[in-house]
Order: structure tokens, then C-alpha cells, then sequence
């Protein structure tokens, strides 16, 4: 039976019989919002949590639990901005803004996601060491050319599998802190209580950790990426021309970024857990390496033989296996908003003699990443400050997407509800509020 699609008409939906959901259907959602979701606690997060959890203990467990709803808003809004347009956001930006905005909106993305490589594949380098003590210039090189291969030369379906798969190696935090004793009523208290100090420190890590969650490469990367799910049930069902969204598109869409929006949080519940259990009340207040941060996962094989070796091995593992997930996603993010700026052909789907501006990007982005990595910057710390340039640079981003939820000449009859729009418009205040007193606590030495 042939389906029937959506068209792109503001305000044109048809009604459709719900299918009845089964765990296979379920399972066949997964797509671009599981993997933004696995893509956000990347090296960079992991390495921000992690400096929370030991600087601050349980002090700002609560960023997990109330950044949910502002995440998903978020990452709900750009999935369906995609979807529902056919274009990603700097597309939609270049249609219905000027050109200094869109001008604005690419370098900000350029920037951020170039620094994020950099920072990402130190700590993969890093973290590989802890493993086998090869020249960390040695682990770099490999990485980008790893990452490069799959970009480029494996197909998207099979380059989306490869994705999913690696998001297991997060397991290890929540199995840590299931393992060791814990105040679990304190825990409890400190996810529900906000705890909030004005000092330059505590200002400082958690924009970090707002800025590594709601993250300006996730925005475009998934946006961009629901078109690729819609050219490829176009391909199978034998479709030509631009991308048309198909029945319950939105729906699945809403149903696969709240897994990954969920699974995102829940990782860095337990990293905060694990290493405010392990790391700070052990007096271990500061990570200064990867071996550092690897510590919190000895309470895990502490009964096997050279356990704190197993523990980096295990940590590695999850950095090297996060690195390899986000990196390209970073590449590509800024791929798509230089390519749709441009009007440049784009896609992961597409073979790279198709798309030669747009894996340009890639690999020039790639590649000023990894040299960003000799100039005498410190792996683990350059992973924080990363995060923390990625919470003041998404401030201006969100702006122009609450701008843009909220229109109904661009999104239709999906336009953003009354809870989206409200959400959407709440992270942008608590980002521009956490950024500006950062700056503030800095400028008068809080």
C-alpha cells in the first residue's frame, strides 16, 4: 500500500490512523535524537561533569533534572523545524532573516564546534594513553583520520548504526554508582533543591555544564538531520524531488528525542553521582588529567586484580568511544550551516564527490581541531573550557530559535505550542542569566 506524505503547506495536516506501537517500531525510531542525545555527555561533557561532581560534590546534581524539560524544548524544536521545513536552521535563517544574522549564527557555530574538536580529540588522545603510553601526537593523528573514514566513506544508515552502539559505553558511570555506598537521601535532596553560589568557581562550572548540555552544534546537527531521515524513507519508498514529511514523522521525531534527551541526563545524573561519591568526598577536588577523571570508576573493579589500571582502561574506552560519536557530529554540524549558508549540496547520504563543499568543511574543521591541539593547551582543562564557550555563544543561537518556533509562516500548523514556546524562551534566560553573571563575577573578581 502506498503512503501518503505531508506536504510543506503552512497550517495543511491530515489526519492519520495512529499504528499501534510495537518494541520493534519503537526501536526502529531511534535515529537522530538518541544520537544527539549520546553525542551531548561527549568528551567535553564528561570531562565538565566530572570537575562538577569533584569541585561541588552533590552541589549541582539538580542541573541534571531541571535542564530536562529546557533540553528537550530545545532539541524538540530543531528536530521539528527540520522536519517540517525540509532545510536545516541556518537554511531557515538565510530564508527569513538577514544576512548578517545568518552571518552571525555560522560563525558562532564555526567557532564553537572547531574548539570542541580540538578539546575532543586531546581528550580522546588523552585517554587512549591511559591504555598504551603511544606519543599522544601519534592517538591525535589517528583519531582524525578514524573519524575522517567513517564521515566520508561509510554510508548513513550504517554510519547512524555505528553511532548508536557506541553510546553503551556510558553504562559504566551508572553501574559505578549503583556499586558504592551512597547517601542516597542526600542525593535525592540535592537533585530536587537548586543549590547556587555566586562565587566565580560554582558560575563558572555551571555554565559549563548548561553549555555542554544545550550545546550549538546540537541544534543544527539534529535539524539537519531529520531531513536526512526523511530523503532516506523517501529513497526507499521511491520518492523524487525535495524531501516531503511523511505521516507520524513528527511524532517519532518527538517520541526518539526524548529518548536521547532522557538518556542524556540520566548520564550525567550518575557521572555527578559517581564522582561527587568517589572523587570529592575522598578530598579529590580537581581533575587535572585523564587518569584523574578515571579514578572514579575503580570503585567498579576495585575486587579485580590491577584495578585502578582497569578503571583507566574502562574510562578510555568511554572517552575514546564518545570521541569517535561526536566528533564527526561537531564536523558535520558545521558542515550543514556553511552548506545551507552557501547553498552548497550537503548530506552525510551523499558520496563525497557530490558534496565537495560540504566535506570541505568537515575536513578543514577536522583538521584545525586537531592543530588547535600544539599550542601548549592542557587536554582535560581545554574540555571545560569548552563547555563553558559553548554556553555563551548558544545564547544568541536560542534567540533566533524561539524567534523562529513561535512562527506560524514558517512552521505552519506546527508551529511551537504554548509549553514549547515557554521552555524554548526559558533556556535561552537561564543560559543569557548564567553567562552574564559569569561575565559579572569575572569583571569584579567574585
Amino acid at each position: 500500500m502506498r503512503r501518503l506524505w505531508y506536504h510543506r503547506e503552512p497550517g495543511a495536516v491530515q489526519a492519520q490512523k495512529k499504528p499501534r506501537p510495537t518494541l520493534r517500531s519503537l526501536l526502529s525510531i531511534i535515529g537522530p535524537g538518541f544520537i544527539t542525545g549520546a553525542a551531548d555527555d561527549d568528551p567535553s561533557g564528561i570531562a565538565t561533569y566530572s570537575q562538577t561532581g569533584a569541585q561541588f560534590g552533590f552541589g549541582q546534581l539538580w542541573t541534571a533534572a531541571y535542564q530536562v524539560p529546557l533540553l528537550l524544548a530545545v532539541q524538540e524544536c530543531c528536530g521539528r523545524i527540520g522536519a517540517v521545513t525540509g532545510k536545516g536552521l541556518a537554511g531557515v535563517i538565510k530564508e527569513h532573516y538577514s544576512r548578517n544574522v545568518l552571518l552571525g549564527v555560522v560563525l558562532l557555530v564555526l567557532a564553537a564546534n572547531i574548539i570542541n574538536i580540538g578539546a575532543d580529540i586531546g581528550a580522546v588522545a588523552a585517554a587512549a594513553r591511559l591504555v598504551y603510553p603511544a606519543p599522544f601526537w601519534l592517538f591525535a593523528v589517528l583519531t582524525v583520520a578514524i573519524v575522517i573514514s567513517l564521515e566520508i566513506w561509510v554510508s548513513y544508515p550504517a554510519y547512524a548504526n555505528i553511532l548508536k552502539w557506541l553510546a553503551l559505553t556510558l553504562l559504566a558511570y551508572p553501574a559505578t554508582a549503583l556499586l558504592v555506598s551512597n547517601d542516597w537521601a542526600a542525593i535525592l535532596r540535592a537533585t530536587i533543591v537548586p543549590h547556587i553560589e555566586f562565587s566565580f568557581a560554582f558560575l563558572f562550572i555551571i555554565t559549563g555544564v548548561f553549555g555542554t548540555s544545550i550545546s550549538p552544534y546540537m541544534f543544527f546537527w539534529q535539524a539537519s538531520e531529520e531531513v536526512e531521515e526523511e530523503e532516506a524513507i523517501a529513497a526507499r519508498e521511491g520518492k523524487s524531488g525535495p524531501p516531503q514529511l511523511p505521516p507520524h514523522f513528527v511524532r517519532n521525531m518527538r517520541i526518539d528525542t526524548t529518548v536521547g534527551m532522557f538518556s542524556s541526563q540520566i548520564v550525567q545524573w550518575f557521572i555527578i553521582v559517581t564522582t561527587g561519591t568517589v572523587l570529592y568526598a575522598h578530598g579529590v577536588k580537581n581533575i587535572n588529567t585523564a587518569a584523574d577523571a578515571a579514578a572514579a570508576l575503580e570503585p567498579l573493579v576495585h575486587s579485580f586484580p590491577n584495578a585502578g589500571q582497569l578503571a583507566r582502561d574502562i574510562f578510555a574506552f568511554g572517552v575514546v568511544g564518545l570521541g569517535l560519536l561526536a566528533i564527526p557530529i561537531l564536523a558535520g554540524s558545521a558542515a550543514y550551516a556553511m552548506a545551507e549558508a552557501l547553498d552548497w549540496n550537503e548530506g552525510l547520504s551523499r558520496k563525497f564527490g557530490e558534496a565537495r563543499g560540504f566535506y570541505g568543511v568537515i575536513l578543514v574543521a577536522t583538521f584545525v581541531g586537531l592543530a588547535l591541539n600544539f599550542v601548549g593547551i592542557d587536554p582535560i582543562k581545554a574540555l571545560v573550557y569548552t563547555a563553558v564557550f559553548n554556553g555563551i555563544s548558544a545564547v544568541p543561537l536560542l534567540y533566533v530559535i524561539a524567534r523562529i518556533n513561535g512562527r506560524a509562516d514558517i512552521l505552519g500548523a506546527y508551529r511551537g505550542g504554548p509549553l514549547s514556546r515557554f521552555f524554548v524562551w526559558l533556556a535561552f534566560g537561564v543560559m543569557a542569566i548564567a553567562g552574564a553573571a559569569l561575565i559579572y563575577t569575572t569583571v569584579h573578581g567574585g
